[in-house]
């Protein structure tokens, strides 16, 4: 059907620690009396595969819950954007960005703004990269432009389990006016995510590459 619109969704969980009045991730990370443990669960919807495979600045929508107990339980994604892959501070980095909006027990807004980074450093380093996400919590519901000024509230690390990404690659639907357009949007972004990993690692594997 020429101009039909197919869609694709993938469900993600990713858990790790926090820790509040800290401003690096790394820092945040790591266990102490101000740390806690916060997880999402997270739909990412593609509503135009074909649009999305060519822009890497489009947003994908992302539904779902956060969770942290120090927060006060479980709050619903109020607003959620994600981008799979834009170039980051270099040619060959790329990132996968997280923006979601949410109130915590008290009812106060924040912003959950997160990243993966993707690039070849030394050593074996595609799995950490795919699946670690840089967290800060920022306080209200923060847009990308106010991102600089915006009061931080803690920072953390959260990752992929294993088990949590097999089960991830069950979640993948495709949305379209019949099967072969269904089809065709599964390969599209797989090409798209492989293809930006290899344009990222490939140069290990290509004549005179970096060991």
């Amino acid at each position: 059907m020429s101009g039909a619109i197919t869609s694709l969704e993938f469900t993600e969980k990713m858990r790790g620690r926090i820790r509040f009045g800290t401003g690096d991730p790394r820092e945040g990370a790591r266990p102490g009396p101000a740390s806690a443990s916060l997880m999402f669960r997270l739909t990412i919807e593609v509503l135009d595969v074909d649009r999305f495979v060519v822009d890497p600045d489009l947003e994908a929508t992302a539904r779902g819950y956060v969770r942290c107990e120090a927060l006060g339980g479980q709050f619903p994604v109020e607003h959620g954007v994600f981008n799979l892959f834009v170039v980051g501070d270099a040619p060959d980095e790329r990132r996968m960005r997280y923006r979601l909006w949410f109130r915590d027990g008290a009812g106060h807004p924040l912003t959950l703004v997160g990243h993966k980074e993707v690039r070849d450093d030394r050593g074996p380093d595609l799995w950490s990269d795919t699946t670690t996400l840089y967290v800060r919590l920022l306080r209200g519901h923060v847009g990308a432009p106010d991102d600089a000024g915006a009061e931080v509230s803690a920072t953390g690390i959260l990752r992929i389990r294993l088990l949590d990404f097999a089960w991830q690659l069950t979640t993948f639907r495709a949305r379209g006016p019949h099967v072969r357009a269904r089809l065709r949007a599964l390969v599209m972004f797989g090409r798209l995510f492989l293809g930006q990993l290899w344009q990222v690692y490939g140069q290990k594997l290509r004549p005179g590459g970096a060991g």
